[in-house]
């Protein structure tokens, strides 16, 4: 459900005519972790939207109050969460997500709704095969326990320290944590990792489509969550696509946390280097 606050910002946005910059979060983070970066697109000339995922909380610290509205949230239902807010504008807009909110990113560019897009550190869609034991046990939080497919799983700070925050220091690793981490439903995991072996999984990228667009992947060279082998084989499928762009980046010694980190300028502005190249 698109919120009042949401719909208010998409006809600020349609009424004053710039190009649109969609940006979606992944797991264990909120809208907020977008905050800086809504600052560098707007001052280049953009109008950012910040939408959550369905029911998000307003903040941290509600997040923690209320952990179980996470709960039960697909890829699929997020998917079209998001096509549904993007549908409400004028112009196609600039789609930009992190982790889980990339391999959102990708499913929306192909369905025809993105300008141009950039993934960083996506999760994996299906037919990306790479499955490195980093990744397996990032995952672990989750995955290890069947149950949590229907609960909101929050992540310890070791947990966090490890899937995040593994190429800061433990000063900046914990500011991190309380920063910005909060629960994240279970489901879209369980997801994404049987997605290779469920035709009829939610977790599809239409890579080959002519209405695609330009499409960015950034990817941390010490990611533990999304490492360079699972970043690089999304790309490779992308690339076949004959009728836009495609590039991969990688952020020399950048974890998970390069969207929130100390670095978060410099990935920042990658991302604007490349939109701005298609858009005006």
């Amino acid at each position: 459900m698109t919120t009042a606050e949401e719909l208010e910002r998409i006809a600020r946005i349609n009424a004053g005519g710039r190009t649109p910059v969609v940006f979606v979060h992944g797991l264990w983070l909120l809208p907020s972790s977008w905050d800086r970066w809504t600052t560098v697109f707007d001052e280049a000339g953009y109008a950012s939207l910040t939408p959550g995922w369905p029911d998000d909380p307003d903040t941290v610290a509600e997040a923690h109050a209320r952990p179980e509205v996470f709960a039960g949230k697909s890829v699929g239902q997020v998917a079209d969460h998001f096509a549904d807010i993007i549908g409400r504008l004028e112009r196609k807009p600039v789609v930009i997500g992190h982790s889980f909110g990339g391999l959102i990113t990708q499913m929306i560019a192909g369905r025809g709704l993105a300008a141009v897009s950039v993934a960083l550190d996506p999760a994996p869609f299906q037919g990306v095969l790479p499955l490195p034991f980093s990744s397996l046990r990032a995952a672990s939080a989750v995955l290890g326990n069947p149950a949590n497919y229907h609960r909101a799983v929050p992540l310890t700070y070791e947990q966090f320290r490890y899937a995040f925050a593994n190429a800061v220091s433990e000063e900046e690793a914990r500011e991190l944590y309380e920063r910005f981490a909060v629960p994240a439903p279970g489901e879209p995991l369980f997801q994404a990792a049987v997605a290779n072996i469920n035709p009829w999984s939610e977790v599809k990228v239409d890579t080959l489509s002519p209405e695609r667009g330009p499409l960015l992947i950034v990817s941390g060279e010490k990611d533990h969550t999304v490492p360079w082998a699972i970043a690089n084989a999304s790309y490779k499928k992308q690339e076949r696509n004959e009728h836009a762009v495609t590039e991969i980046h990688e952020m020399p010694g950048r974890g998970h946390a390069l969207t929130i980190d100390n670095g978060w300028r410099e990935v920042a502005d990658t991302a604007l280097a490349f939109v701005s190249r298609f858009t005006k």
